[in-house]
């Protein structure tokens, strides 16, 4: 998400930094290279003009040209203009209008946009997150084996969906969705409706009827994300007729240009609520404005990475991982429960996105073959090892590396490459053991991954920290070898792709 505009923008930026002093033309040249890297992102005009005016407007003059750190100094301009242009006047995101149970949810879109999906990801997160009781009910009598679609996607995730009558109309639907909802006890019902065109004069009109029979508490719009410019549009016209409440934009994860979502909210004036990243049940994020304008910009995403780590590291789970590091104790079931766990996490490609300073690393990433085809391989190595070699590693000596490597059909040059990280982190678990519960251990997993977690502040204090290119007090033991500083993760930068 959003790959080719941060790669320009970061181009921009580093020469300005790197700048002692600057001038107003120096500024005017860097803004000008902004508002094209805007445009090939897919930005539309109209927006990206009125962006690089507002950070002219403050850019310039002594308070920027005079400043100790001029070149930052605009940075802080152009990521606070970008949380603007993405938040506008947007309260809590994420926020839907549940009250009033049953609360009910319009979902509407084009073909193909990835709706019913959608609509299981957010009653999974509703229900998960939110505690509410939801029933799903697919108004959609176009599309082949819709309704059948939305039923077995609301079996996989344990929410209930409205039994399919064949031959009901879609406002027939709806009511007795909504009549099933109220008798049930439900908190919230989900109306997946058909997927139109926006030009469909038809099945507009057929979703205005939907509209006005349940009254909705949102109606979400779901545009791909893909469609770059066009997506604006059909926000602008789905909000004419239907009235959009907020947008859920799909498969994010696949547009390295982004511009559908810098656009969206500045040309409509409808919050982004969330953005799907996968196709996973679980890949639906809420859409947090600051942190998007930090990705953006190559400052990284603290706050969602260790949200990420809390939602999949359990409490009991951490605090026996401290006791084991503080006893400076750190074997290959240890280094294997890290991997698995970064690949809970989204896989090293989705946290190191998140990490301050690694955009610019990406090139040297990419030599390194640092991908999940490595985390795989290195569970499967160990996978390989008998229990007592994995309890004590010391014992692999050049017979059983032999049989070991074999048994994960690797060469024994990545087995050695994985002892080799395994011995840089048992390193570093002891230094950091040493330092006892009040110190970096504690901060990196007690308090991030203890009961309650980090508090806001804390978070903050942190993303305030990476942003000023310094790291915090220790990065959580569910990452590893990535801890702060430059260069490629310690043991990492041995591992070559596979040839």
């Amino acid at each position: 998400m959003f790959e080719n505009l941060s790669d320009r923008l970061s181009g921009v930026f580093d020469r300005l930094t790197k700048q002692g002093a600057l001038s107003d033309e120096d500024v005017k040249t860097a803004l000008r290279e902004v508002r094209v890297a805007l445009l090939e992102a897919d930005v539309s005009l109209a927006v990206a003009r009125d962006f690089v005016k507002a950070v002219q407007d403050k850019a310039s003059g002594q308070a920027v040209t005079k400043s100790v750190t001029p070149g930052q100094q605009v940075v802080k301009i152009v990521h606070d203009e970008l949380v603007h242009v993405l938040a506008g006047d947007n309260a809590v995101p994420g926020e839907l209008k549940i009250d009033n149970a049953p609360a009910p949810i319009l979902m509407v879109g084009l073909q193909g946009s990835g709706k019913t999906t959608t609509t299981a990801k957010l009653a999974k997160r509703l229900t998960e997150k939110n505690g509410k009781r939801v029933l799903m009910a697919s108004l959609d009598v176009n599309r082949p084996a819709a309704m059948e679609q939305l039923a077995i996607l609301g079996n996989q995730i344990g929410v209930d969906t409205l039994p399919i009558v064949a031959g009901q109309k879609p406002v027939d639907i709806a009511k007795r969705a909504k009549q099933q909802a109220t008798l049930g006890g439900y908190d919230v019902y989900m109306l997946d409706t058909a997927g139109r065109l926006h030009i469909d004069e038809v099945l507009m009109e057929e979703v205005e009827t939907v509209r006005d029979v349940t009254k909705p508490r949102e109606t979400l719009l779901v545009v791909d994300g893909l469609t770059g410019q066009d997506a604006v549009n059909v926000a602008e016209e789905f909000d004419g007729k239907i009235g959009v409440s907020g947008v859920v934009l799909t498969r994010m994860d696949g547009d390295g240009r982004g511009g559908a979502a810098l656009s969206m909210r500045a040309v409509t004036g409808k919050p982004i609520k969330f953005v799907g990243l996968g196709e996973k049940m679980d890949a639906l994020e809420e859409f947090h404005p600051e942190r998007v304008a930090g990705r953006i910009l190559g400052m990284g995403d603290i706050v969602s990475l260790v949200e990420k780590a809390q939602e999949t590291i359990e409490a009991e789970q951490a605090e026996r991982m401290m006791k084991r590091f503080q006893k400076g104790m750190f074997n290959m079931n240890d280094l294997k429960n890290q991997l698995l766990q970064m690949q809970k996490m989204g896989g090293m490609e989705s946290v190191m996105g998140m990490m301050p300073g690694m955009k610019k690393m990406a090139g040297q990433v990419e030599k390194a073959g640092l991908n999940d085809n490595l985390l795989a391989r290195q569970v499967a190595l160990i996978n390989s090892m008998t229990k007592k070699e994995r309890a004590n590693p010391s014992l692999l000596q050049a017979s059983r590396k032999k049989r070991i490597a074999k048994g994960a059909g690797l060469e024994v040059s990545e087995l050695n490459k994985l002892l080799k990280m395994h011995r840089q982190m048992a390193d570093m678990m002891k230094k950091m053991g040493k330092m006892g519960k009040k110190g970096m251990l504690k901060g990196a997993l007690g308090s991030m991954f203890g009961k309650g977690g980090p508090s806001q502040a804390e978070m903050e204090q942190a993303q305030a920290q990476m942003q000023a290119g310094k790291a915090p007090g220790g990065m959580p033991a569910g990452f590893p070898g990535l801890g702060g500083g430059g260069g490629l993760p310690p043991g990492l930068s041995g591992f070559g792709k596979k040839k």
